[in-house]
């Protein structure tokens, strides 16, 4: 089970178990036992590799403790392990966790006592809300702890199942919190497109600090370090800085910081209100000498939006000094300038808010006029609406630096590329890339971003609305007057194709046939055939055939020679380059579309390498029990096996590549009970209501039923003389063919069922015995083709696209109003002499004949 099946498989039955209790809280209960299940996996690891044995932890002496506390910075007795909970079975209580929770914040390293102290506060404030009474607790948590037992903690090779599992519990939990999701968590999608961004910035430094203010779960900030650290040769050089003002949620920081890997002497958190209580940093035991207020490299965040705050005696602070204060009842440009004070001369922030401080005006407008002038706004990223959870309201990211050579601001509107997924919008990998080139290269783009000038801004009154720099509406369809009355396609609205027409040179001129006057004609009949045909097109499918020739060989070459070796936080990157370098000679391409093919595959394939380099080669070979949950009694939910699954490669594509015959032969029988059902129900429809009721019923009085059928068919057999037949329609042939079909699809299923398990376990056996050539080649399958076949696609549908845009054109004006009412006139002289016809009394044939007079176009007035 790879990771993002484990993940899944977990949040179902976790959903499941959490019953009536809030989904806000029993995130914390599920994260809170991971982390303490990986802080007591880590004290194992640390164990052996200081040669302890399991009799020697049981047995530990207060010096031995010390020594594990000064090493990994806490002690947990052998008896509160997560293990032993496990091992212990029907004795396992409720007690134990207690117990545990309460010895942990007796054993933390002082030095460390900041980053562990009462991180266990809410799990443990919380489990007698997991039931009514201890028993029930201790079902409750017996059910949790045997839920996550089998999450690895190892995190070798990328294989970071822990910190995804948490990620995604954490989303699964957001999407279920409703508006309180907004309190802990920033979308995954919103998260890397900020990373990038900041990443981009701060490459080439040796050291960096990062800071969220308003940190939530932390996985904004942990995305920021993982993108950064693409960057760095030792991951060791990030220092984190976060602070949180709810204590739960800012428990679930320092959770999440801690089980990446990171040292525990590069965290450093805070659980205070950022507003009020800002991070002058020093040590407690020495504040005044070691006071040194917090500047880093960069600042990230995503704070509540426009909520009320208390600006009283705040004028002098240095926050806000320089710029204003933000209104009382909108705080959005306190946490704005609060990010903006703790960046460095040569650092950047990024901070998500709402799209109101773009132009409203008063005490913001006066703060948004300071950062202008003192030329801190970078960019401005307007972001699809309904991209977070619980808030439907437009949101926007801006970019600020401290020190900036150029004056102009890059307006961003984002807003028009997402997917629907639920209720929510959610940003594509496509979607991210797009905009963070366009960021960093800081490119104008038509429709999607404009360089504005701060002149320009001066002469808009400080007003930063998107819509007033950048204008991604559609255009709205015109109609030519002249070509609406007499017909012809207008010149200027071919003209509106010149992108398709420069690229495919003599094209227009093979399709359009022109005049000599602003209207041109069609010349062929069926568009897409010639333009699929021309020659402009042909060499076009051509060269981009050529450009791609050997790309397969990379592919080959990374994915599947260097499997083992490739760096996945890389090598999509690396793929990517490849693919826009490839692409550079293509206008009507679009690069991002390309990208957005390659990240769908990439998605499986980088799945499947983390576990290939964390198991090794032979994990190819694998097949693991497929486990489902199914319904027992009393309604709840127990995993039973359903037969096998590969590890890595699928059964349907080894029955594909090398069971194809015993494969097809099924799907003959599956197109076949196909056809059975088909051809029953064209026989059930073509039956009255009174012959399915009289003769189709059951003695329970059950209609449609199969033993009905069969009932009626015998009957009927038995009264048929020697040779005699029905006719073809009559309801007794009818009957004696539904019989047939359903004999047939009783004994088609029963061998339908045979084969299949045949099949199942000849595919297990055959994925056991694969030699590594017909491994690498069912990769290649897996990984390579749908990619290469994907990518092959988009010539034509390019060509597709210009197509239908030219016989939408020539469909437009084909009908011209002239012919529109001359049907209407043709259409109201057969209706005024159908009036003639009809008979009524003398007041129907008055209305009748006034009614023809409008029609032949005259009135009594």
């Amino acid at each position: 089970m790879n990771k993002q099946q484990l993940a899944a498989k977990i949040w179902e039955s976790a959903n499941q178990m959490r019953s009536k209790i809030e989904a806000n809280e029993y995130k914390d209960y599920i994260l809170g036992f991971i982390f303490y299940k990986y802080l007591s996996e880590q004290e194992i690891k640390f164990a052996k590799r200081e040669d302890f044995t399991e009799n020697d932890l049981i047995s530990l002496s207060d010096d031995d403790a010390e020594y594990f506390k000064s090493n990994i910075g806490f002690f947990i007795a052998h008896k509160d392990l997560f293990s032993t909970w496990i091992s212990m079975g029907n004795d396992f209580d409720v007690s134990n966790v207690r117990d545990a929770l309460s010895a942990f914040n007796r054993s933390i390293f002082p030095k460390h006592k900041k980053l562990f102290e009462k991180i266990f506060n809410t799990l443990e404030t919380g489990l007698s809300k997991l039931g009514d009474s201890s028993g029930a607790q201790t079902k409750a948590i017996s059910q949790l702890i045997h839920l996550i037992k089998d999450i690895p903690m190892d995190g070798q090779q990328d294989y970071d199942v822990l910190g995804f599992i948490y990620e995604y519990l954490i989303g699964m939990f957001a999407a279920n919190a409703g508006k309180k999701a907004g309190e802990f968590y920033t979308p995954h999608e919103v998260s890397v497109l900020m990373s990038e961004i900041v990443a981009n910035h701060l490459k080439d430094r040796t050291e960096i600090k990062i800071y969220d203010p308003t940190s939530g779960s932390g996985s904004l900030l942990i995305n920021i370090g993982r993108s950064v650290a693409r960057h760095f040769a030792n991951d060791n050089s990030i220092m984190y800085y976060a602070q949180e003002l709810k204590e739960n949620t800012y428990n679930l920081t320092r959770m999440n910081l801690v089980m990446r890997g990171i040292l525990a002497d590069n965290i450093f958190t805070r659980n205070a209100d950022t507003l009020e209580d800002d991070w002058p940093f020093f040590e407690e035991n020495d504040p005044v000498n070691t006071y040194n207020p917090l500047y880093v490299d960069a600042v990230v965040s995503n704070p509540p939006y426009s909520q009320k705050w208390d600006s009283a005696n705040k004028e002098t602070d240095p926050r806000y000094a320089r710029f204003g204060l933000a209104p009382k009842t909108k705080a959005d440009y306190a946490f704005l300038l609060h990010d903006l004070y703790h960046v460095k001369p040569d650092g950047i922030m990024t901070i998500v808010l709402p799209h109101g401080v773009l132009f409203r005006g008063g005490e913001e407008g006066a703060i948004r006029k300071n950062l202008i002038e003192c030329n801190h706004i970078d960019t401005i990223i307007g972001l699809p609406g309904n991209i977070f959870f619980g808030t439907g309201i437009p949101t926007i990211i801006m970019v600020l630096k401290q020190k900036r050579t150029n004056t102009d601001v890059l307006i961003v509107d984002a807003s028009k590329g997402f997917k629907k997924v639920g209720k929510n919008n959610q940003l594509r990998a496509s979607d991210i890339k797009r905009i963070a080139d366009t960021v960093v290269g800081r490119y104008p783009v038509p429709n999607f971003s404009k360089v504005v000038s701060r002149e320009e801004i001066r002469l808009n009154d400080y007003n930063l609305n998107i819509p007033r720099y950048v204008d991604s509406s559609e255009k709205a369809e015109s109609w030519d007057l002249y070509a609406s009355m007499f017909g012809g396609i207008p010149e200027k609205e071919i003209d509106g194709l010149a992108v398709y027409w420069n690229a495919l040179p003599g094209l227009r001129e093979a399709l359009f046939l022109n005049n000599g006057s602003p209207y041109a004609g069609l010349k062929v009949t069926d568009v897409k055939a010639a333009i699929r045909e021309h020659k402009s097109v042909q060499t076009f499918s051509g060269k981009f055939k050529t450009a791609f020739a050997g790309f397969d060989g990379t592919l080959r070459n990374d994915l599947l020679k260097n499997m083992l070796s490739v760096t996945l936080s890389k090598e999509e990157t690396i793929l990517s380059n490849e693919i826009f370098n490839r692409l550079k000679s293509f206008s009507l391409i679009d690069k991002y579309g390309a990208f957005q093919l390659l990240d769908d595959e990439w998605i499986k394939i980088a799945g499947d390498l983390e576990i290939i380099q964390t198991e090794g080669f032979e994990t190819t070979r694998k097949v693991d029990p497929n486990l489902v949950l199914k319904k027992t009694v009393g309604n709840t939910s127990q995993e039973v096996q359903d037969g096998w699954t590969g590890r890595v490669l699928p059964f349907e594509l080894v029955q594909k590549t090398y069971l194809n015959t015993e494969y097809q032969n099924l799907k003959t029988m599956e197109n076949r009970l196909a056809e059975i059902s088909a051809g029953f129900d064209d026989i059930m429809d073509s039956l009255t209501e009174e012959e399915k009721e009289s003769e189709l019923t059951n003695e329970a009085g059950d209609s449609f039923v199969a033993s009905a059928i069969t009932k009626e068919a015998k009957q009927i057999q038995a009264s048929l003389k020697k040779n005699e037949e029905f006719a073809e329609e009559t309801l007794e042939a009818k009957i004696l063919k539904l019989a047939e079909l359903i004999s047939e699809e009783k004994d088609l299923k029963a061998r339908l069922r045979t084969e299949t398990a045949k099949l199942h376990k000849l595919t297990k056996e055959t994925i056991e015995a694969l030699t590594d050539d017909q491994v690498l080649n069912l990769l290649e399958l897996k990984w390579i083709t749908p990619l290469l076949v994907s990518l092959h696609k988009l010539p034509e549908t390019v060509i597709g696209e210009l197509a239908a845009k030219v016989q939408t054109l020539a469909t437009k004006y084909a009908t011209t109003y002239k012919d529109v009412m001359e049907q209407i006139h043709e259409t109201e002289t057969t209706l005024a002499s159908l009036i003639d016809e009809l008979t009524g009394n003398e007041h129907d044939l008055k209305g009748l004949a006034e009614f023809q007079l409008l029609l032949k176009g005259n009135r009594n007035d």
